[in-house]
């Protein structure tokens, strides 16, 4: 397989839950966020929030950033241009998705590639009410995703993917055999437990209707823990719709943006 050192620190990427004490240097500070910003983009709605409490972090890292869709510096600029959004706020919001996700993808590739580790938290959004009372943030900044960052103290295994032939579609979207789906079941699941991970995370998701429970640590792995989580969890909508109105996105109404 084709390799150079991007493509090896894009192969070594884990998530990184125990960190060193050693605070990284400003100027690896401003390489992983130039790297952010040189990320593709639809109109830069990507924004970074950092903290350096070693103590209120979690794991206890160096470094925590929230990367945000921020909507409200665009219409700042749209402003001085004497414009006002009508995009809709779904439509923008979507745009956003993808611009803060490319600049979190970009940090974590450059934080691996010169040392670091990371771990995304990907429950930060039902959290935006804290962040905008810590932050101050204004209406049209939604917190999409945090990132732990710092030297690790652990040297965690890479996990597994699906195969490839479960995730390239050429031409056309495939219909699955079952074959095909024991096959990719199997190589994550085979992965996880040569690793032993969830026992050792003690991570196994209890069932929410109460029937017994038919696994252990020697056969729970991934496929049964994601089937769980999608689902017991997030059934009601409204604790999302809820952060976001927090943050001032209203999905189902027109452009909201102030007016010149």
């Amino acid at each position: 397989m084709l390799t150079n050192p991007v493509l090896e620190a894009m192969k070594k990427r884990k998530s990184i839950r125990s960190y060193t004490s050693e605070q990284p240097s400003d100027e690896v500070l401003n390489a992983i966020a130039a790297a952010g910003q040189q990320a593709p983009f639809a109109a830069q709605l990507g924004s970074l929030l950092l903290k350096r409490d070693v103590k209120k972090n979690p794991f206890k890292a160096p470094w925590l950033f929230t990367v945000c869709i921020d909507l409200h510096r665009m219409e700042t600029i749209m402003k001085a241009r004497g414009w006002s959004r009508k995009m809709s706020d779904l439509g923008a919001l979507i745009l956003g998705v993808q611009d803060a996700a490319y600049v979190a993808e970009n940090m974590v590739i450059a934080a691996e590639s010169l040392g670091l580790g990371s771990c995304y938290l990907g429950a930060t959004p039902m959290y935006a009410k804290t962040i905008i009372d810590d932050y101050g943030l204004p209406p049209k900044v939604f917190p999409l995703v945090q990132l732990t960052m710092g030297y690790p103290a652990e040297a965690a295994a890479v996990r597994p993917r699906y195969p490839m032939g479960f995730t390239l579609f050429e031409d056309r979207y495939p219909q699955f055999t079952t074959e095909e789906i024991a096959r990719a079941m199997r190589v994550m699941d085979d992965g996880y437990l040569a690793q032993d991970y969830y026992r050792s995370h003690n991570a196994m998701i209890p069932l929410a209707d109460g029937s017994e429970e038919t696994f252990t640590y020697g056969d729970y792995s991934w496929t049964e823990h994601i089937s769980r989580k999608l689902g017991q969890w997030g059934e009601d909508p409204s604790g999302l719709m809820n952060a976001l109105r927090a943050c001032g996105f209203f999905l189902d109404e027109p452009g909201t943006g102030e007016a010149a």
